[in-house]
């Protein structure tokens, strides 16, 4: 991969630093046409000039961090990592600041959590304690970590929290409440723990990027509470969900309702060997809306190429998903599963009664060509018929399935041009389905739904 200018940086980790209009990206508006003129900045540093020895021995943390902060104090420019094995702890990435990883670099995280700074950090969807992540980010503005390098984890350091250690782990790359990121052109590797995960950011562009994981909990891109996000052209293979997105658990994240929308994921391919390629939730409180998934490769998964998850007690919405021109083969459960009512762990305070049932409206999966997939669509269980799934449609779907589309509380749907081989039973089974499409579904029994979560004693209060 070419190692970008600092001129290209600086033209594309600028956007934002004027007014931008929030657009939608499910319209297939990307970042990348946003062009906005900044003051040029001339700082370019060696973390070999502040003492960094990139042998795989010394731990280069204080080196690297010392040039990121000179960079950033002088007014900002690009940090250079050159060839070699930096060992580090937690470096924490400051405002117009690029981090250039050159050919050969290896950034690599020290197997002592004690490397690694402990603060408020996002776990399955509640802000609690734990270790930073090995390149962090807090509140900073137009930040860039570009290739063609490598950051890798230790694993030593990833995994769960536990008895003994309740501390969440060190994800690998985590920006916090930062607007204007971007990461191009470098690979990463992780076991255990997400490779990168952002929270509460805005106007994020992630490009060309080649991310490995192994193990439970290896999430490759986890975007949680942010807006305005494309992921473009990345090969992600990883133990768990390729890409995550969320917004947050329970009555924490329905009171602070920071919504993930405009997304826009395109030109990738996915692989999984725990979970699902794409997983919508089930951390879903804050709301998830607006995003557009497009002309990507779906080559394997534990579970579904796609997969939205949720449950009774999460509130909010999920809302505007569309996925079009997709390739999808290898997988072990199908194409589409929804699980929106009883998917991922029931909070400790959700939200109640039927404002806890989340709102679903407006999905659409076109032009996808599947191979031999156990399961076309599995939507048999997941929407609440207290509250319908308000707009579907399933159209232009080609190629070898085993098992057709089941489909329960949906109005207005919209079904056309399956044209799937193989399939053994009926083609579509429906209950309490209303729309286009549905001549000669079988009718199958009304599923079992969850009550909605009674009223607390004591109203909920943020803490």
């Amino acid at each position: 991969m070419k190692a970008n200018t600092r001129r290209t940086f600086l033209k594309h980790a600028g956007i934002g630093l004027l007014a931008v209009p929030t657009v939608s990206l499910a319209k297939n508006i990307s970042l990348d046409k946003v062009d906005v003129a900044v003051q040029a900045i001339s700082v370019s540093l060696n973390v070999r000039d502040f003492g960094a020895k990139g042998d795989g021995q010394t731990k280069d943390t204080a080196a690297i961090q010392q040039a990121i902060d000179r960079c950033n104090i002088l007014g900002g420019g690009e940090v250079i990592v050159p060839a070699g094995n930096y060992l580090t702890g937690a470096i924490e990435l400051r405002s117009n600041v690029e981090l250039r990883l050159e050919k050969d670099a290896v950034i690599k995280g020290s197997p002592d959590l004690n490397d690694y700074h402990v603060m408020q950090v996002r776990w399955e969807g509640k802000w609690i304690q734990g270790y930073s992540g090995l390149i962090y980010a807090f509140g900073a503005k137009n930040i860039a970590i570009t290739g063609p390098g490598k950051i890798a984890g230790n694993d030593k350091v990833s995994g769960r929290p536990t008895a003994d250690n309740p501390l969440r782990r060190p994800a690998l790359i985590e920006p916090i409440n930062c607007t204007d990121i971007r990461f191009s052109n470098f690979a990463t590797e992780y076991h255990s723990m997400w490779s990168i995960h952002l929270t509460y950011c805005d106007t994020v562009n992630i490009k060309n990027l080649y991310i490995r994981s192994t193990g439970g909990n290896g999430d490759g891109i986890d975007v949680d509470s942010c807006k305005l996000v494309v992921i473009d052209s990345c090969d992600i293979a990883t133990g768990d969900d390729c890409i995550s997105l969320k917004s947050g658990r329970g009555m924490e994240g329905y009171s602070l309702l920071r919504t993930t929308e405009d997304v826009h994921i395109k030109n990738c391919t996915f692989a999984d060997s725990i979970f699902a390629c794409i997983g919508i939730g089930s951390e879903t409180s804050g709301g998830i809306r607006n995003v557009t998934i497009e002309n990507c490769a779906f080559t394997g998964a534990k579970t579904f190429a796609l997969y939205m998850k949720s449950r009774v007690g999460r509130g909010a919405f999920i809302e505007n998903i569309s996925a079009n021109n997709l390739e999808v083969s290898g997988m072990q459960g199908g194409f589409l599963r929804f699980n929106l009512s009883g998917s991922g762990l029931q909070d400790q305070d959700p939200v109640p009664g039927n404002e806890g049932i989340p709102t679903t409206k407006n999905f659409s999966f076109t032009n996808i060509r599947v191979t031999d997939v156990p399961v076309l669509v599995d939507g048999g269980t997941g929407i609440h018929p207290n509250k319908p799934l308000e707009g579907f449609t399933l159209a232009n779907i080609t190629g070898t399935a085993k098992s057709g589309i089941t489909l329960v509380n949906i109005k207005n749907a919209n079904i056309k041009n399956i044209n799937v081989t193989g399939i053994s039973g009926p083609m579509l089974r429906i209950y309490n389905v209303s729309g286009k499409g549905l001549e000669g579904a079988v009718t199958i029994p009304a599923p079992k739904s969850q009550d909605p979560i009674p009223q607390p004693a004591t109203p909920y209060q943020l803490h």
